[in-house]
């Protein structure tokens, strides 16, 4: 006989109760875990494909693993640096770029720029707040990364967590088929397939969408002479898994730079304002359609909430989980709405005689 409702609410309310409080408690120890599981997930579709072509699951995971290791050892030796000196040159360059700016309005705009105006006095004040907080920041961001994941977490248990997880993926979730509730295991199965491809379509879609834009604003950007063309590349394509936003961002930034950059030299602005067009052009109709689909199902205003509160209650690690949990919670949402709408609740006395 099936437990009563309230009794299996109260179990599941508990483990709910359990995992909020160890991802609260040991944020930091399950960092690397989640990290491996997360990257783990990513890969998975590959290991598949290769299984299709006749490769064992633990010789996909053996190529995966030397590709990924090759990758990373070029990405490291080459663009990293690069991004790095870029970085700490743009900090170090904000001031003179806000003064010219300050420089340019008061030449052209002197009524509204004088010297005791808040506009003239705010220019002159952003750019050296720049530098002085600029470089703090990116230290204080790399000493509490530093803190929480030391060298041994990031360069071993991550990649060995992800390699056993690889290898025993497939293996895993039947078993966590196996422990399902048998009243409540069909329609879990519907509800996780439903979770699984929403996180498919975001985290892959949206996380190859990035890549690609990424890489293509900075080798673009680099390719037209912009001096900051790495970090605004890396910058927009960051935040292109928000709609418009990295498009906005990114192409604020460079034109901005190229303005100063390239003053009078119109067509190297021009230039630049055609990479980030054509980016948007790429995006909207071929990469998002292609690798994302039209039907994710997470607004960018549920997945930034998610992001805040589950970053602010856990840290780095609630950050992490926050799109798988926000995608769960959204399918949740939609299948408790069909319910509801489906219930007598709702229809009443006028939905009696609905088939």
């Amino acid at each position: 006989m099936a437990l009563p409702v309230r009794d299996q609410m109260k179990y599941w309310a508990v483990a709910a109760g359990v995992l909020a409080v160890l991802l609260w408690s040991l944020g930091d120890v399950l960092l690397p875990f989640v990290l491996g599981a997360a990257i783990a997930y990513c890969l998975d579709p590959v290991a598949d494909r290769l299984e299709d072509w006749g490769f064992s699951r633990g010789a996909a995971t053996a190529l995966i693993t030397v590709a990924f290791a090759i990758v990373f050892v070029a990405v490291a030796l080459v663009v990293v640096p690069t991004l790095v000196r870029q970085t700490v040159s743009l900090f170090e360059t904000a001031p003179s770029l806000f003064q010219d700016l300050r420089n340019f309005l008061t030449e052209r705009f002197p009524s509204v720029v004088d010297e005791s105006s808040t506009l003239h006095q705010s220019l002159a004040s952003i750019g050296q707040t720049i530098q002085d907080r600029g470089g703090q920041l990116l230290n204080q961001v790399l000493g509490s990364v530093g803190s929480l994941v030391n060298v041994a977490l990031l360069f071993v248990i991550v990649p060995v967590v992800t390699v056993y997880l690889l290898v025993d993926w497939d293996r895993m979730v039947a078993q966590v088929d196996g422990l399902l509730p048998r009243d409540h295991a069909p329609k879990i199965r519907v509800l996780a397939s439903e979770i699984d491809k929403v996180l498919a379509s975001f985290i892959r879609g949206m996380g190859t969408v990035c890549l690609i834009l990424g890489t293509y604003y900075a080798v673009a950007l680099m390719l037209v002479g912009l001096q900051f063309g790495l970090v605004v590349g890396v910058v927009a394509g960051f935040l292109t898994f928000i709609p418009y936003v990295g498009a906005i961002v990114g192409g604020a930034l460079a034109i901005g730079l190229a303005m100063f950059q390239f003053w009078g030299e119109w067509g190297w602005i021009a230039a630049v304002a055609v990479i980030f067009f054509l980016g948007q052009m790429i995006e909207g109709n071929v990469l998002t359609p292609k690798l994302v689909g039209s039907s994710v199902g997470l607004h960018p205003v549920w997945l930034l909430l998610a992001l805040s509160v589950f970053g602010t209650l856990f840290g780095f690690v609630g950050m992490l989980v926050a799109v798988p949990l926000a995608a769960a919670l959204g399918v949740l949402a939609r299948f408790a709405t069909g319910q509801y709408l489906g219930s007598r609740l709702y229809q009443g006395l006028t939905g009696r005689d609905v088939p």
